[in-house]
């Protein structure tokens, strides 16, 4: 799904990629979408093209880490899709081999492009409530049935809500914060004969406020994505970005209005500024999934740092262990500095 709804369009759009090869073990229908690409059925056709620079890895988490591996040693650049690794010491193992090899690796964390954060972050940079003092972000689903046959249902490496869906979460809160002094969890399966946890409660404690993420399948009701807190006022946002689900219906990022999000999903802003009561809703800053490529074709070609790096994914994962290891002890897990 990453690679027919997210990658592939926003590569095809952007002039600085050329969308090649394709590796499907089984079906073709990429060709159908993309007729110009060459269609391979092992890694290796890949790895031993030399016009090929970049290697895009969206395949499940448990493979992250073999793929990324030989892509590097191949001397690729890669981009890995979100959870970087099923495993912390992978993540490690993967940073110290792109050092090795003088390679660029990425997480594809694109939620950092979503319209609903970006605006989330010049509230807070603003300082529009004052001094924060809760920071709440929500990632909820209602799906109340197992998918039989797919991968993420499956009880093995680097599946689990937390990976999926809280990757998301806890890469916008470091992106915002820094990485946490403590973390408590609650970690659980909801869902009937469900085998991998499908709701979390996850606490990241700062020194002057604390950031709470948590995502669940068995919210129908939606509540607000974003809760914020200050000594000032508060931030409330609701809704969706509309990115997603423009790819999914076979928009293309270069459309007038990308990322735009209508005026009835833009935030509620209630807050003192200076000696003025402030309430009402702000517009939105437009969502840019491309932003994200902009920044790989640039660390590329002209070595610019990455916006998200190794070393963030690599920290994400730090977070999803410490996590795993409060819930399983029910306390609090200091984060080594």
């Amino acid at each position: 799904m990453s690679g027919r709804v997210f990658h592939a369009p926003l590569l095809e759009a952007h002039p600085a990629f050329a969308l090649t090869h394709v590796w499907q073990r089984s079906k073709q229908d990429a060709l159908v979408r993309y007729p110009e690409i060459t269609l391979v059925r092992n890694l290796e056709d890949l790895l031993s093209n030399k016009e090929i620079d970049l290697i895009i890895v969206n395949t499940p988490e448990s493979t992250h880490h073999a793929f990324a591996n030989k892509a590097l040693q191949a001397g690729k650049h890669v981009v890995v899709e979100k959870a970087f690794t099923a495993t912390l010491e992978e993540a490690r193992n993967l940073l110290a081999l792109a050092d090795q090899h003088t390679r660029m690796i990425s997480v594809f964390h694109n939620r950092r492009w979503d319209s609903d954060f970006l605006t989330v972050q010049q509230v807070i940079r603003q300082q529009f409530l004052g001094r924060l003092v809760e920071y709440e972000a929500y990632y909820d689903r209602f799906r109340n049935y197992i998918r039989p046959h797919s991968w993420k249902e499956q009880p093995t490496a680097g599946t689990g809500i937390l990976h999926n869906l809280g990757s998301h979460l806890i890469d916008q809160a470091l992106c915002l914060f820094g990485m946490p002094d403590q973390v408590f969890a609650d970690i659980r399966i909801q869902r009937t004969d469900g085998q991998v946890a499908d709701h979390f409660e996850l606490i990241l404690y700062y020194p002057n406020h604390k950031a709470t993420l948590k995502a669940g399948y068995l919210v129908r009701e939606a509540g607000p994505k974003y809760r914020l807190l200050g000594t000032e006022g508060s931030f409330l946002k609701y809704g969706e970005d509309p990115q997603e689900q423009a790819l999914k219906e076979g928009q293309s990022p270069d459309a007038p209005g990308w990322g735009e999000e209508k005026s009835e999903s833009w935030g509620l802003l209630n807050t003192n500024i200076g000696k003025l009561h402030v309430r009402g809703k702000i517009e939105s800053i437009a969502g840019n999934y491309r932003a994200y490529y902009d920044n790989i074709r640039d660390a590329i070609l002209l070595g610019h740092p990455l916006h998200v790096s190794g070393i963030d994914g690599m920290n994400v994962m730090k977070v999803i262990e410490a996590a795993q290891q409060s819930s399983e002890a029910g306390k609090r897990i200091e984060l080594a500095s």
